[in-house]
């Protein structure tokens, strides 16, 4: 008799979850893989944190959905572990489970005023700009003086969002209320500001060569290292060189790139008016901008009402290196290292879990006897009546 093989649940569908499932149902062809989202569709950050201009990173769901062609792959959607279905009754019903939930709330700048109304998140922007089925706009427009603290690959597609045409955002899937929210006043300025110095900051070279596409905008740059294109050592800094050099003079639009700057408080009333930074080299100097919007580009971090919590997971067995958590429960992706790394560091964290995993349960003889994909129905039904 062949060796039974283990039933399996992924919490969470993004790119870790996807090819996590790629790689157990290749070593475990016959077993059974369900894969469980909060929402009615898969992929998480590959559909909804991904500029909606990048057809080439956004190209990995094509393989991800011949998943779903296996019978062995089963997709779980609208099911919310910790709310729908505990943790503790997946652990009961599957051989192994595995957390790959991601990271999903905007880190805070945790300085004075930065709760005002005007203060918002990248990565809910780009949800929204995505059509992210759990995020409203009602609140939400962009106005003439845009400050987006932060220079990684988020806040440059910011920039290059917010600028683009209406008619541009409509033909690459935009909902239309939020075309208006960012076009309804139009920009007349982007001061985006960061605390590394331009060689270390998070952008791509790529990136950045890319706004050089935007029409009717200037740019200029103060704090780089280098005093031009020739004199850079960098790539990062002879890209932001170019930029500035081959700008278009007289502009109605200007994007501004301040390096070495942190923010030190926020001002308004009724919403965000004023934001003052200090400079990294010589705290004494500040730098204070007259602003009607401002986008926080600085990372994720765990939601304050996460329902699943990494730490409060662990035991005297955990072994966070591998993805192991406790006997048979492990993560995966960014709720196993953090928020850092594109999609393909997604791969190679799944195929490092995927192989602790297999190794953990390659001798096991009591795999496969737990109820796996037929309790989650049943589950699931059980909670909402």
């Amino acid at each position: 008799m062949s060796q039974l093989q283990p039933t399996i649940c992924i919490v969470g569908s993004g790119p870790s979850g996807c090819y996590l499932a790629q790689f157990l149902i290749k070593q475990w062809p016959e077993a059974q893989i369900s894969i469980v989202d909060r929402l009615d569709h898969p992929y998480g950050l590959a559909l909804y944190g991904v500029a909606p201009d990048h057809h080439g990173t956004r190209a990995v769901t094509k393989q991800f959905d011949r998943l779903w062609s296996n019978p062995n792959v089963q997709f779980v959607p609208n099911v919310e572990v910790g709310v729908d279905v505990s943790l503790a009754e997946l652990q009961a019903n599957f051989d192994i489970v595995v957390l790959a939930t991601g990271l999903h709330q905007d880190r805070k700048l945790s300085i004075e005023g930065d709760g005002l109304p005007g203060v918002v998140g990248a990565g809910r922007v780009t949800r929204l700009i995505n059509g992210h089925p759990n995020e409203t706009a009602d609140d939400f427009s962009i106005g003439q003086n845009l400050l987006i603290v932060g220079q990684g690959n988020v806040a440059i597609d910011i920039v290059r969002l917010t600028l683009t045409s209406p008619d541009k955002l409509h033909g690459i899937g935009v909902p239309a209320n939020i075309i208006e929210a960012i076009h309804s006043t139009p920009i007349r300025r982007i001061s985006i500001v960061g605390r590394s110095t331009c060689s270390q900051a998070k952008f791509d070279v790529a990136m950045v060569r890319e706004l050089a596409n935007l029409t009717n905008v200037s740019f200029s740059a103060s704090g780089l290292a280098s005093v031009s294109k020739g004199d850079a050592s960098d790539p990062k800094e002879a890209a932001i060189h170019d930029l500035v050099a081959n700008s278009l003079a007289g502009a109605q639009r200007n994007v501004d790139f301040y390096f070495g700057w942190q923010p030190t408080a926020i001002a308004g009333s009724a919403e965000v008016s004023r934001v003052t930074f200090s400079n990294i080299s010589r705290p004494e100097e500040t730098l204070i901008f007259d602003t009607d919007t401002v986008i926080t580009a600085i990372g994720f971090e765990e939601s304050d009402d996460a329902s699943i919590r990494r730490n409060q997971l662990k035991d005297s067995n955990s072994n966070i290196d591998v993805g192991l958590l406790s006997a048979g429960l492990y993560c995966v992706g960014w709720f196993r290292r953090g928020p850092k790394g594109t999609i393909p560091a997604n791969r190679v964290d799944a195929k490092m879990v995927s192989d602790s995993i297999t190794q953990d349960f390659q001798n096991r003889d009591d795999l496969g006897f737990k109820k796996g994909r037929q309790a989650i129905k049943q589950l699931h039904s059980a909670s909402k009546s």
